[in-house]
Order: structure tokens, then sequence, then C-alpha cells
């Protein structure tokens, strides 16, 4: 049983008419992954995702007046068509950041109707890395993005 607290913790949660393979492939395909990402009118130039345990998970964003947000850390766990963790807390070869931001949870859980139970959390170091996470704007720009995956999805 995972727990967090919620002064550190920002999620979405999400039915979606799509099987969990199909979104878990959206999440772990570099070009579809490139697809939905980041809410437009921002996109991903680059992504590399090595599937496993300690596996380099590099995405960049470039936004529209040319801002451009590198993220890159590793992957904690992979369960094909269930679940990926992911974090900035470390780099390739377990070597820890200097300032890591936040763990991220995504769950795909089949409903057995051809739907998903989509669940996607990001657990922050602290309750400050979430107060800027939310000012960011998480729940708009993870709510938009994952309109993206849900029209993605439905063409796969």
């Amino acid at each position: 049983m995972t727990t967090s607290s919620p002064a550190h913790e920002l999620s979405l949660t999400r039915v979606i008419a799509a099987p969990a393979a199909k979104l878990y492939r959206a999440w772990t395909e570099p070009d579809l992954l490139k697809i939905w990402f980041c809410p437009v009118p921002w996109r991903v130039s680059h992504a590399e995702l090595d599937l496993r345990p300690g596996g380099r998970n590099v995405v960049v964003m470039n936004g529209p007046n040319g801002e451009e947000m590198p993220s890159a850390g590793v992957y904690l766990e992979v369960m094909p068509g269930r679940k990926l963790v992911f974090t900035d807390a470390y780099t390739e070869g377990w070597v820890p950041t200097e300032n890591p931001f936040m763990t991220g949870i995504v769950t795909f859980d089949d409903l057995g109707d051809g739907s998903t139970l989509y669940v996607a959390r990001a657990l922050h170091w602290t309750a400050e890395n979430k107060r800027v996470h939310e000012e960011m704007g998480f729940h708009e720009g993870w709510g938009k993005a994952t309109d993206q995956l849900e029209a993605l999805v439905a063409t796969l």
C-alpha cells in the first residue's frame, strides 16, 4: 500500500475509454509521448525512455516563446501495461541530483469494459515544491495533456 502526505501530493484521476495497454504504449513509446505529453502550444522536442528500473528518462519540452524545459531522471518501477514510477531524484547510475523535485507514479487499471482507470500522481520532496508545481499549472496542464493522451489513444 502506498501512502503520501496531502501536503506533498498532486494527482489526476480519470476513466479513459481505452484499454490500459494503449495508455501504457503512449507513455512508453517516445514518438507517441511527443504527441501528447505537454499541453499545446508547448511541444516535446526530445524523449529518451529506457524502460527498466534505473533506466534513463529524458523529456525536453519547448514553449511557444522559445522556452525550453528539460526533465531528466530515472525509472524506479516499470510494470508493463500497469504502472510506471519515475523520479528526478537520480540520474543514470543512481547518482543523486542536486535539487530533486518530484516522483511520478502513473497507474493504468483495466476496468473490464474496454476503459481504464488512469491515475497520475506527483509526489513532491517538499510542500514548497508541491506549491510551486501547483502554481506552474499542474491541474490545468496535466488535465490538458491527459485530454491529448485520450484523443491519441482513441486513434491507436
